[in-house]
């Protein structure tokens, strides 16, 4: 036996050293063995498919993965060609057992897709081009780093590994000749034993870092791990670095500077995680900071909103600050940039702006007949201006820029402006208020901000800021712009979340459909989940435009792996055990999540009567039906003994199924069923079931992947089946249970606790989808969302 397996596994191009190891371990020759068979490989073939098929034998030795023979097909008709590709495989299976979808499967392994060896090599070299810096400083100390970042290029996904690294070793030899004793490895230096008291400091600083709730990369690669430390910002006189490092000591000091006239949406939640997150990681500081200065659309709501999403994601600002609290400082500035000639009070209207930045046609600029008048004369205009002398859009303040600049944000932006308002905390004491082009630079100074972190549409007013921070000889913080983030199928536009609010196409802006923070709340994603996708995506300078089947994709692994699992029943049909006597109870012991013994287990009652999903009953049996049919057994979860039908009833209006009656086999030897289904024990004096009064399911709003791109609007994309309500299910007892376990978790915290929301208690309800409790319930009245189902349904937007 063992030499015909030598010889199968030789004839496959596995080398002797590893046929030898292989035939030792039975469970992986066994493996190989069928895998082998199931790819119709058992004369032999290419070597680079052998090793291939070596790779999935190793993945599955117990050789329980779905659909394994289309796996091992695809490699060997050469559909798979790459270790990345056939990994790619394993994880598709494992993850869509019962529903394959060969479409969405070749999308997902990357079948078709061959990156040429001439594309792995202008990719590479594009790559050491723009790290060239970097490279010669760290030699071949970057070698790691450079195939780590080079496999997170979408374009280099499905390259081959070996041909990868292949070209990146030869192109850094072209760069950097070969390898001399200055790339030898440093030698270890045997620190002295630490104290119990830096031991403590250690792990406390560790655990401090790790308190996050990503992984720390986004951190420590790509935009963020690149960016200058405190103090490297160049200033236009050398005492202003110095006053900021001693205001700061050193530490990194960031900001989140929403506008408070909106809910944050998920492209909030990457700045969040960013200028919080990044802070955090570096032992700073950050900022919540409320760009209040239009106060025409902000409300109160907006401003207690921001600090409940920024403390549900797990930050805490260093202090909350508001625009406003400086408008004195700001105004006196302003005065001072007209002193010095670099402002001037402007009566031109906008289209005589406009006209003179060039207009529609892009023409010549030319500077405006106010541009040059007396320094005294804008000084006094000015205070006109605050004293309530000109009407919104008579007069404005303008910065005296470069009109010759190529930026059109050089081109004498404005300033300041007259509006009519009064402002949520200043009141009616100012008749003119700041611009964000005059008060984002000035408020990051004054805040002593080390790293002001926004998004790439900013990247033009970068002069700008930093023209300003000079023109007025303060501290200037350095400017730097990563991606935002997108989702698609979609919209997160404030007026068009508005209008389905206003127009009742959604319950509210919370509404689990819409992907406002408030909403995402409210379907149940825990607040982990999000930075964790966050983290996934990693900070680029490049626009992350994201399907919402793959944010859902990040949410489900994340679930998987944080929440418990219950009983529940959508369609309940009663199940009555003729054998066993009326009274009869008998509690089960059942885990809140198998294999997991740290999220504990619960008490289930099984009685004479139980519900089973109606799904899981069928009138007529068939040989490739394993669950509860006329004559057939079928455990039921955790209980000890399975049951078997033996008749039903149906309704004659309906023909659907009224009741089931069954046999409890404990009267005959035990026989392992071939499948298990979920229950709820009907028990009052247990109080099970229990009832749920609502389950809402929800699939996309919008019927398309870009719902503004519909000809007659984006309401007209609109899913009219996009929520659909289940009454009359049920639930086990468990759900009680976790209900108090919160409850008790939350202990003294009052304020995390309302923070939570019973959104807070999510779990999977098994072979149904993942789910948490609605903020509609209450006493006596429990509602559930549905926060994603258990697998993607690639048919939604068909």
């Amino acid at each position: 036996m063992a030499d015909d397996l030598v010889k199968a596994f030789a004839a496959i191009g596995l080398s002797d050293a590893v046929v030898k190891e292989t035939v030792k371990n039975t469970k992986l020759s066994s493996a190989l063995t069928g895998i082998i068979a199931e790819a119709g490989v058992t004369d032999g073939c290419d070597k680079a498919i052998g090793g291939l098929l070596y790779a999935l034998a190793i993945a599955d030795k117990s050789g329980s993965l779905p659909n394994r023979e289309y796996v091992s097909s695809a490699i060997k008709d050469g559909r798979l060609k790459t270790v990345r590709q056939v990994e790619a495989a394993i994880a598709y299976m494992k993850q869509n057992a019962g529903s394959f979808d060969e479409h969405v499967f070749n999308k997902d392994c990357g079948v078709g897709i061959e990156v040429t060896t001439e594309e792995v090599k202008t990719l590479v070299a594009a790559y050491i081009q723009e790290n060239k810096e970097v490279i010669e400083s760290e030699r071949y100390q970057r070698l790691s780093a450079t195939m780590v970042a080079l496999r997170a290029n979408p374009d280099l996904k499905w390259a081959d590994a070996t041909v990868l690294k292949k070209e990146i070793d030869l192109q850094f030899e072209q760069l950097l000749g070969p390898k001399d004793e200055r790339d030898a490895p440093k030698k270890k230096v045997k620190k002295p034993a630490a104290s119990k008291d830096a031991k403590a400091s250690t792990a406390n600083a560790a655990k401090t870092a790790a308190s996050a709730e990503h992984s720390g990369n986004m951190f420590e690669e790509g935009f963020l791990a690149r960016l200058y430390k405190p103090g490297e910002n160049p200033q236009i006189k050398p005492e202003l670095r110095e006053q900021h490092l001693r205001a700061t000591g050193g530490k990194v000091v960031t900001r989140f500077p929403p506008e408070p006239n909106g809910y944050l949406h998920i492209g909030h939640s990457k700045a969040i995680a960013v200028n919080f997150g990044y802070a955090k990681y570096h032992n700073g500081m950050c900022y919540l900071r409320y760009d209040d200065t239009n106060p025409e659309a902000e409300e109160e709501q907006y401003f207690v909103s921001i600090k409940e999403m920024v403390n549900w994601l797990g930050f805490q600002p260093y202090k909350i600050t508001y625009s406003s609290d400086y408008f004195q400082e700001l105004y006196d500035l302003a005065e001072e940039l007209i002193k010095r000639d670099k402002a001037y009070v402007c009566h031109c209207t906008a289209e005589e702006m406009h006209a003179a930045r060039g207009g529609d046609e892009r023409g010549p600029r030319y500077a405006c007949k106010h541009r040059n008048r007396p320094i005294d004369e804008s000084l006094a205009e000015f205070r006109g201006m605050k004293d309530g002398k000109y009407q919104p859009n008579q007069a404005i303040l303008r910065m005296k820029q470069d009109l010759e600049d190529g930026n059109p944000q050089m081109w004498d932006m404005v300033a300041y402006r007259v509006l009519n308002a009064p402002h949520h905390r200043t009141g009616d004491k100012w008749k003119i208020y700041p611009t964000y082009d005059f008060t984002h630079c000035l408020v990051d100074s004054f805040e002593n901000i080390s790293h002001s972190l926004c998004t790439t549409e900013f990247i033009t007013a970068r002069q700008s800021y930093e023209w300003l921070c000079d023109a007025l000889e303060v501290y200037k913080p350095k400017q730097s712009e990563y991606g935002r983030l997108n989702i698609t199928g979609t919209v997160l536009s404030k007026r068009k979340i508005a209008k389905l609010v206003t127009e009742k196409h959604v319950r509210g802006w919370d509404d689990p459909r819409l992907y406002t923070l408030v909403a995402i709340k409210r379907r149940g994603i825990p607040p982990g989940a999000i930075l964790n996708f966050v983290n996934e995506l990693g900070v680029t300078t490049s626009t992350t435009n994201i399907q919402t089947a793959r944010f859902e994709n990040s949410i489900r692994r994340y679930l998987e792996d944080h929440t418990p699992r219950l009983m529940m029943l959508l369609d309940p049909v009663p199940v009555f055990i003729d054998n066993l006597p009326d009274d009869y109870v008998e509690e089960c012991t059942v885990p809140y999540k198998p294999n997991d013994p740290t999220m504990g287990d619960r008490k289930v009652p099984f009685a004479k009567r139980v519900y089973i999903d109606r799904s899981d009953f069928r009138t007529e049996d068939s040989k490739d039906y394993f669950r509860l049919a006329p004559g057939k057994s079928v455990g039921l979860f955790r209980v000890p003994y399975p049951i078997k039908a033996t008749s039903f009833k149906t309704d004659p209006a309906t023909g659907l199924v009224t009741e089931i009656h069954a046999h409890y086999e404990n009267d005959a030897e035990f026989k392992k069923p071939k499948t298990y289904i979920q229950w709820v024990g009907d028990a009052p004096s247990h109080k099970s079931p229990v009832m749920l009064d609502e389950v809402r399911l929800f699939t996309p709003l919008f019927k398309s992947e870009n719902p503004s791109a519909h000809p007659d609007g984006f309401l007209a994309d609109i899913d009219p089946n996009s929520e659909q309500i289940v009454k009359n299910a049920m639930i086990e007892v468990g759900i009680t249970d976790m209900q108090k376990r919160v409850t008790k978790d939350a202990g003294e915290q009052d304020e995390q606790k309302r923070l939570d929301g019973p959104e807070a208690i999510r779990f999977q309800a098994m072979r149904v989808g993942y789910f948490c409790m609605d903020s509609d319930s209450a006493e006596g009245r429990v509602v559930l969302n549905r926060i994603v189902s258990l697998k993607e349904d690639v048919g939604k937007r068909a």
